[in-house]
């Protein structure tokens, strides 16, 4: 296979949500990370889901690069047991920085923080900011409410189906991962031609 992924980001909770499976799982993204040889990059932490990935990925031998901005640092959320620590000014930083170390986004269950990492790469793709592949690593169903979402987005004549492209959603990890090693962006700047395309 013609491996393309050097780096990949992780956008995840910083809980571990309520069932044990989604700590499981993102110890398991991790792992085999490591294990494909693909550098982690994600939010720093110690606690919750992105602790348990970095976890992963550091136990299997793998490359871990943390982004955090400082006041998250000052609360000593930050993972001691990772390869790299990158301290940057604020969140906005924080997901230009991941965007720019990663070749690639893996998105994992997690809240409000998460789907705002999640939309502004989308949103990026979009306008041709960037050609990366973006998935969600949909484990127990987690993602299917949004999956109807950006259905009835595209329905309502609020996206363009073409856009639909830049997104993979799978429950199985190795499958994401081949997907995203594969991955061609769509030609998206000739739909842009006025405010209502975009």
């Amino acid at each position: 296979m013609d491996k393309r992924l050097g780096a990949v980001a992780v956008f995840c909770g910083s809980n571990s949500g309520n069932i044990r499976i989604f700590r499981d799982k993102a110890y398991e993204v991790g792992a085999l990370l490591a294990k494909r040889d693909i550098a982690l990059v994600y939010g720093g932490a110690k606690v919750g889901l992105m602790g348990s990935v970095a976890k992963g990925a550091y136990e299997n031998g793998g490359v871990v690069v943390g982004v955090m901005p400082t006041f998250l640092k000052i609360k000593e959320l930050d993972n001691k047991e990772i390869t790299k620590l990158v301290e940057v000014e604020n969140m906005h930083e924080r997901k230009m920085e991941m965007h720019n170390l990663s070749d690639g986004v893996i998105t994992l269950p997690g809240g409000f923080g998460t789907f705002d990492e999640l939309f502004e790469m989308l949103t990026w793709a979009q306008l041709s900011i960037h050609k990366k592949p973006i998935a969600l690593y949909n484990i127990n169903g987690f993602f299917d409410p949004l999956k109807s979402m950006i259905s009835n987005m595209v329905e309502n004549g609020f996206l363009k189906k073409v856009y639909l492209q830049t997104i993979i959603i799978e429950s199985d990890i190795n499958i994401i991962l081949n997907k995203m090693e594969s991955y061609v962006a769509p030609d998206l700047e000739k739909w842009i031609h006025s405010s209502e395309d975009i």
